[in-house]
Order: structure tokens, then C-alpha cells, then sequence
């Protein structure tokens, strides 16, 4: 079950969910499998890459239920590891995706590659999180087309619980990480233009990941 409560704040509405994620009932998955557990002393989801063959950062996704929302923030405690057989370059990427439209063809994401947050390899440092969005722009033409604007440096450990606060305003979105006070990436630009869509889980290929303390507020 969703807890909402609602906030009125300057003659606006603000909606306040938080999302037991030990609960996947009516979740939407997209080739990945989920089961709740105890991970690391929390209740949790497991979400655990299941695409068959060769799919695009697009295709692997949990759309969380009731969660559709424009402008707002998306908290979450999340952790990414890579799994067995995983194939090689996988990071344990792990992530949020936003304004997700029903059958998953829209949406926005922030996610990062653990593994790559302590690499002695400063290259692979400086891609430890990531912006994509979908349709049209996945990492490669980012990277491609403008580089070093959609991804930065944070550090990461790959097994671990980490902190993510997503910001989100027409636009524009940041990603803070470990509760910083500052984002480790910047978005002015957002692809898909500003549009409304659910919250989802989000993982790579190879990934094993978890979630927890999931929590949106939206207008």
C-alpha cells in the first residue's frame, strides 16, 4: 500500500508518497524479476536484470504504481552490484527513472555505475553517474554527441546502500548523492521535454540491485 498525504504550501498542493518497496505487488516489470528480502539489515526490493539477448538502457525497468507525478523530489536508498554471468563492461548499474509513460517508451533517468567510483582508471571515474533518456538518447549518443555533459564523477561502492535525491523542476533535474548539499550532475535540458510519467526502478545489464526508503514528493 502507498502512504500519500497531502501538503498545502502557497495555495498549492504538494503530495507527499512514500513507497514501501518490500511490497511489489502490481509493479510493472520490464525484463527484470523482483522479490522483497533483507538486504544489509533493511527491508528491501531485489531487482535483478532478465533480459534475454541483447537489450538497450531502455529495457530493463520496475513501474511503481501510482507514483505519476511532473515536477518534484524522488529519494531512494539503492545499491548495485554486478551479478553472476554478467557480461563484460557491466558496472552494477542501478538507478531511477521519471515521467515514465505506461508502457515504458517515455521516460527520464539518473543512474549510476558503482564499480567505476573507485576504478584506478580516472576515465572510468569520471563516468560514475549517468543522465539518459528515452526515446532518442541513450548514454552512447550523449557521450558521443556531447561529452562530459550528462555524466560526472561521485564516489560509489558497488554492494553497498547508497543515498540518492532526484530534483526534479520543467526542465531541468539534479542528482544528489550521499545527501550531499550540492548535485554531483546538473541537468538543464531534460530530452523529453516536460512531460508527466511514474517513478520505476531501473537497472543495467548484469545488475543486481537493491532499493529501499523509497520517497516522492509531487505536486
Amino acid at each position: 500500500m502507498l502512504i500519500v498525504s497531502s501538503i498545502v504550501t502557497a495555495g498549492q498542493k504538494t503530495r507527499v508518497i512514500t513507497v514501501p518497496l518490500d511490497k511489489i505487488k502490481n509493479m510493472k516489470l520490464i525484463n527484470v524479476t523482483a522479490e522483497t528480502v533483507i538486504f544489509k539489515g533493511r527491508k528491501a526490493v531485489r531487482v535483478i536484470d532478465a533480459a534475454a539477448g541483447s537489450v538497450g538502457d531502455e529495457g530493463r525497468l520496475a513501474i511503481l504504481p501510482d507514483t505519476e507525478f511532473e515536477d518534484g523530489v524522488i529519494e531512494v536508498d539503492l545499491s548495485g552490484e554486478v551479478g553472476p554471468n554478467a557480461p563484460e563492461g557491466a558496472r552494477g548499474f542501478v538507478g531511477l527513472a521519471f515521467r515514465t509513460s505506461p508502457d515504458a517508451s517515455r521516460f527520464e533517468c539518473f543512474y549510476l555505475r558503482p564499480t567505476n567510483g573507485r576504478a584506478q582508471d580516472q576515465v572510468r571515474r569520471n563516468h560514475s553517474a549517468q543522465y539518459i533518456s528515452f526515446p532518442g538518447f541513450p548514454w552512447q549518443r550523449l557521450r558521443k554527441e556531447f561529452p562530459e555533459k550528462y555524466e560526472s564523477y561521485v564516489d560509489l561502492v558497488p554492494g553497498e546502500w547508497t543515498r540518492v535525491r532526484i530534483e526534479i523542476s520543467g526542465v531541468t533535474a539534479r542528482l544528489f548523492v550521499h545527501g550531499s548539499s550540492q548535485p554531483a550532475l546538473i541537468v538543464s535540458d531534460l530530452k523529453q521535454g516536460k512531460t508527466k510519467g511514474s517513478v520505476a526502478l531501473w537497472v543495467g545489464p548484469g545488475t543486481v540491485a537493491h532499493f529501499s526508503n523509497l520517497h516522492i514528493t509531487g505536486k
